[in-house]
């Protein structure tokens, strides 16, 4: 054997040799970009799940904002419509005027009575220009030691008070008011707001 046939011989296996090694490159490469793609694939799959996820629960979130921002505001309203109402019953009962403010006080200041004895001095105090009607009022003999003893900064009504038997009891136009809202709120509630 020659040594250009031993050469040749050399030369075609480190031909076949390289195209060899060219071909499982060429697949090593093909198998390796064939796996990023997949994997980039994924990447962009998961990262469009997380996004979408992330816009549901940002627009969850925003409606549950605007849904309880709009409770807020109905409940102010509610509250500012609650409190209208209340100052208009107070004006009514401030204004109120002849028999029915009699008649109102009068029961006040019975009710009042029955907290103390007979022979008690007892001291009743009312708004300033329901003096001389709670003076007219204490003239009868059911009231004898009661006196009108000044004012009382109220609607109406009466404030009772002995130093015997240590009671005050105040039976004003605005503490009936006080006791009567808040055992009726949600009655008042209920018919200012049906729905």
């Amino acid at each position: 054997m020659s040594l250009d046939t031993v050469v040749e011989d050399i030369r075609e296996e480190a031909h076949a040799r390289a195209e060899e090694i060219r071909a499982e490159g060429d697949a090593r490469a093909a198998a390796i970009i064939e796996a990023a793609e997949d994997d980039a694939e994924e990447i962009l799959e998961t990262a469009e799940r997380d996004v979408n996820r992330e816009i549901e629960q940002l627009r969850e979130q925003r409606l549950s904002s605007a849904k309880l921002e709009a409770k807020q505001e109905r409940l102010e309203a509610r509250r500012d419509v609650l409190a209208t109402v209340h100052e208009e019953v107070e004006n009514e009962l401030a204004t109120l005027e002849g028999d029915d403010r009699e008649t109102l006080t009068r029961s006040l200041l019975e009710a009042a009575s029955t907290e103390y004895d007979e022979g008690d001095t007892v001291s009743v105090y009312g708004r300033g220009d329901d003096k001389a009607l709670i003076e007219s009022i204490l003239e009868d003999s059911a009231y004898d030691g009661y006196s009108y003893a000044g004012e009382y900064d109220c609607l109406g009504g009466v404030v009772v008070e002995s130093e015997q038997s240590r009671v005050r009891v105040n039976n004003t136009f605005d503490s009936v008011l006080e006791t009567v809202w808040e055992e009726n709120l949600r009655e008042i509630s209920e018919q200012l707001f049906e729905q």
